[in-house]
């Protein structure tokens, strides 16, 4: 089983599983909440949790590929947590990893 990459990554791929299906609901309340003050329009509420879901699935493919290889603690409350504050905090993280990336280079 060692071999196996999908085996290696397993707990990277639960993790993320996990905190991506929890995404789902938490952008369906804000594009609810957000449409809401707004206008109350059921295309504005759709096209906002249509955006939310696909910043998100954007953010879970990057991360994904950036941290996966890494990740070989087992599932916990925290650790679910720290993928989904992740999924939605993906640009500031990559950013920061782009700027210590620029700052350790002679």
């Amino acid at each position: 089983m060692d071999n196996d990459p999908l085996w290696r990554l397993r707990h990277a791929l639960a993790g993320m599983a996990v905190a991506l299906l929890l995404s789902v609901f938490i952008a369906a309340m804000l594009g609810a909440a957000i449409g809401d003050a707004i206008a109350d329009s059921y295309a504005l509420r759709a096209g906002l949790y249509s955006g939310l879901l696909l910043y998100v699935v954007v953010g879970a493919v990057l991360l994904f590929m950036r941290v996966a290889q890494h990740e070989t603690r087992p599932i916990s409350v925290g650790r679910i947590a720290t993928w989904v504050l992740s999924l939605w905090l993906w640009p500031v993280l990559l950013l920061a990893r782009r700027r210590a990336d620029v700052d350790t280079k002679p």
